[in-house]
C-alpha cells in the first residue's frame, strides 16, 4: 500500500511530537512559580500531535498539479535558507543580547528579507510584539525570558 503525502507527513509529525513531548516532560520543575516552564512546550507538543492525527486522516488525492506545486523554485529555496540562517543567528545570541532586542531585530530583518516594505508598520509591530510577549511571560506567567543587556 502506497501512502499519500498527508499520511507520511502526519506520521513524521506524530513521531516528532512524541519526541518533543518526551523532552518537554523531562524539563526541570521549579518550586514557587504559578506556571512552570514546561507548560508551553507541553501545550505545543500535544497540539502538534493532535494536528498530525488530523493530517494523517485527512483525504488526499495526489494529482499531478499537487506534485508540481511541491517543487521548490531556486529563489524560494534561497529565501528558505536565509530565514533558517536568521533563526540560527537569533537562537545563537538570544541569551547574550536578550529577548526584546533579538526578537525585535529578528522580526524586522526577517520580514524585510521576505519582502515586506512598510518600515513603520514593521518596526511598530516588532516592538509591540516583543515587549508585549516579554511582559506577558515575565510578569503575567512568571516565566523568565532572557533580559540580556537591558536592565529589566
Amino acid at each position: 500500500m502506497k501512502w499519500s503525502v498527508n499520511k507520511g507527513l502526519g506520521l513524521a509529525l506524530m513521531t516528532l511530537s512524541v519526541i518533543y513531548l518526551f523532552l518537554a516532560f523531562n524539563l526541570p520543575e521549579y518550586a514557587f512559580v504559578p506556571v512552570d516552564s514546561d507548560l508551553i512546550p507541553k501545550m505545543l507538543g500535544f497540539g502538534l500531535f493532535v494536528l498530525a492525527i488530523v493530517l494523517f486522516f485527512s483525504p488526499d488525492s495526489d494529482t499531478e498539479e499537487q506534485k508540481k506545486k511541491r517543487v521548490i523554485k531556486r529563489n524560494e529555496l534561497f529565501m528558505l535558507l536565509g530565514v533558517m540562517a536568521l533563526i540560527l543567528a537569533y537562537i545563537t545570541v538570544l541569551e547574550v543580547v536578550g529577548f526584546v532586542i533579538m526578537t525585535t531585530a529578528f522580526i524586522i530583518f526577517c520580514s524585510r528579507f521576505l519582502g515586506y516594505k512598510n518600515w513603520v508598520g514593521n518596526i511598530l509591530t516588532a516592538c509591540i510584539f516583543s515587549i508585549g510577549s516579554y511582559v506577558l511571560f515575565n510578569y503575567g506567567l512568571a516565566i523568565r525570558l532572557p533580559a540580556g543587556i537591558l536592565p529589566f
